[in-house]
């Protein structure tokens, strides 16, 4: 369930699957417009809830969970005495704190990564640029395993896919995320898993690439010189005002998240281009096709 507000300005639910990222934003984004409504300072807010103006802001913004003695104070302060409005804003409060899917992976994620898959659940578009493989979102569960296999050596390798599999149901719901990937000529050509995994990855990519919310093209070796330089990296957009675009990097043992302005704008700028100079949707199928069938007749 997910909060939007109505004609009213109250929060009213509606069913959504995005996870608990976006309930808390929804949840923040009602809490502000209520205080602003009052004429309400965060600094008085925040005195309210025996707290600072900056919990405030992290409240509003979604970036933190909610204690319910908290948003009762709140509600009170801002004039919200009706009993059934209230339990919507406690229930919706609730289901904020509840833990997404992937916390029962916490043993394997590391505390990053399980913060990515938070905003990727709750993104509206995701567009990715991959220098080297087929990105995460995209991947076959046999490639997937291959991939693992390169950067770990324990016997978890069965719940790492199942992390990647899970993570691929959004391609699927009934509010999908726009997808757009580029990805290098240069992760085609290499057969990650051996030729039979590779060419069922090929095919793979052509199946989702058929989805009306998924894209797909293919930087070719021609496009020459390019401005991403080989590093690998995803924007981020959200449907929520509240939540600026992110640009996240991911590195062997950690990841960064850009929001900054000229960060987004610099990125925005890089894969607008790397879109210009890749293939055409159409022609990356027809490039995908003569991949998958120049690896026919592996059974390995």
């Amino acid at each position: 369930m997910i909060a939007e507000p109505d004609d009213d300005g109250l929060v009213q639910p509606v069913v959504a699957e995005r996870g608990p990222t976006v309930l808390r934003i929804a949840l923040g984004g009602q809490l502000r417009k209520l205080r602003e409504a009052k004429g309400i300072t965060r600094e008085a807010a925040g005195d309210a809830i025996r707290g600072s103006h900056a919990k405030i802001s992290r409240l509003e913004l979604g970036r933190t969970g909610f204690k319910e003695r908290d948003i009762r104070d709140l509600l009170s302060l801002y004039g919200v005495d009706d009993p059934e409005e209230r339990e919507r804003f406690l229930e919706l409060a609730r289901q904020a704190n509840e833990p997404g899917w992937w916390h029962r992976y916490s043993d394997l994620l590391p505390q990053w990564f399980g913060t990515y898959l938070g905003l990727e659940q709750a993104a509206s578009k995701i567009r990715t640029y991959e220098a080297h493989l087929v990105p995460g979102l995209l991947q076959t569960p046999e490639y997937a395993r291959a991939v693992v296999a390169l950067g770990y050596e324990d016997a978890d390798t069965d719940r790492r896919v199942q992390v990647r599999q899970r993570r691929q149901e959004i391609l699927h719901r009934s509010d999908p995320p726009i997808v757009w990937a580029v990805i290098d000529e240069a992760a085609l050509h290499r057969p990650v898993g051996g030729p039979r995994v590779h060419r069922e990855q090929m095919e793979h990519l052509i199946t989702l690439a058929d989805l009306p919310n998924v894209t797909v093209q293919v930087l070719p070796y021609s496009a020459g010189e390019h401005a991403a330089a080989g590093s690998s990296f995803s924007i981020l957009r959200f449907a929520e005002s509240e939540l600026p675009d992110i640009v996240y990097l991911e590195h062997l043992t950690s990841a960064l998240y850009l929001d900054r302005r000229q960060d987004l704008a610099l990125y925005l700028s890089v894969m607008d281009r790397l879109s210009v100079q890749a293939e055409r949707p159409e022609k990356s199928i027809e490039i995908l096709a003569k991949y998958a069938e120049g690896y026919e007749g592996y059974d390995r």
